[in-house]
């Protein structure tokens, strides 16, 4: 969110802190192709309470523009408005609050939902990621924006 270093966590541990190659404020959506929200408890949970985050997440919505969140991350989706009607799974913990926002929540490694405006792949928990990346791979591969 502020130019310099993004620190990282592990659960709830501090990590790394890496350089900001970017700031919110300046991310332009319009360069992107598509986006990938990485989980966590702690990052998404402090992405979802900022403005910014939220109009960036919902501007790849808007533009139909593939989407990928993992873990923890469908909260910023949630936040955005941009779960209803679709099929989605993410970290167990989340599924009430996604059956709360008008989503079909469902307990699978890796979930490619193409309902709505555009498509949205999402998985559970770490152990899913050799699924998460390959689907996310397949399928933005095939998409045109």
């Amino acid at each position: 969110m502020e130019p310099g270093e993004a620190q990282l966590f592990d659960h709830l541990d501090r990590g790394r802190k890496v350089p900001v190659d970017v700031v919110l404020s300046d991310a332009d959506p319009d360069r992107f192709d598509a986006l990938v929200l990485p989980g966590g408890v702690a990052n998404p949970d402090f992405l979802r309470m900022q403005p910014e985050a939220v109009r960036f997440a919902k501007s790849f919505f808007a533009a139909r523009k593939p989407v990928a969140a993992i873990c923890h991350a469908p909260w910023l989706l949630i936040e955005a408005d941009e779960v209803r009607s679709r099929t989605l799974t993410s970290w167990p913990s989340l599924r009430t609050d996604l059956k709360n926002a008008g989503a079909d929540w469902v307990d699978q490694q890796v979930v490619v939902c193409e309902n709505g405006p555009n498509l949205l792949i999402t998985s559970r928990k770490p152990q899913d990621l050799p699924a998460f990346n390959d689907a996310v791979i397949e399928h933005f591969a095939r998409v045109r924006v």
